[in-house]
């Protein structure tokens, strides 16, 4: 296995401190939804996951269509990312993805979203503990 890059980033305060990385490129006081009085003050871990996700699954998409000859100009990929507490007390992730790729049918995009979910690395990170459903809008 070929390491193509890693990335590093540093947290302190857990959901409701920040986060930095080396060199500054990243520098964020969270916010946290489930504290009052710091909800707004800035992105929460789930929301910077679902802008990563999207991106990351927008690309695995872009390299499907590629591979079949398909046209994805002005297409899009939303993530939405739920936190969601077990019956054991414990917390799990739940993920929707939707993609738009203007001039397929649903069934089209339905089709090379599993394809994308199958080479997408944070859907092979995520497979088997946490639900992530495809959506084509």
């Amino acid at each position: 296995m070929k390491t193509m890059f890693t990335a590093e980033a540093t947290s302190r305060g857990g959901r409701s401190g920040t986060i930095q990385t080396p060199g500054g490129l990243l520098d964020i006081t969270l916010g946290n939804p489930l504290e009052k009085g710091i909800e707004r003050r800035g992105p929460n871990p789930e929301l910077l996951f679902a802008g990563a996700y999207s991106a990351c699954y927008h690309s695995a998409l872009l390299g499907a269509a590629k591979k079949r000859g398909t046209a994805t100009k002005d297409s899009t990929v939303r993530a939405l990312v739920s936190l969601t507490e077990d019956d054991h007390g414990g917390f799990r992730l739940a993920v929707e993805l939707h993609a738009h790729i203007p001039g397929l049918d649903s069934p089209q995009t339905q089709s090379l979203m599993e394809e994308a979910h199958n080479t997408c690395p944070y859907s092979r990170a995520l497979r088997g503990e946490t639900s992530v459903t495809l959506c084509a809008d």
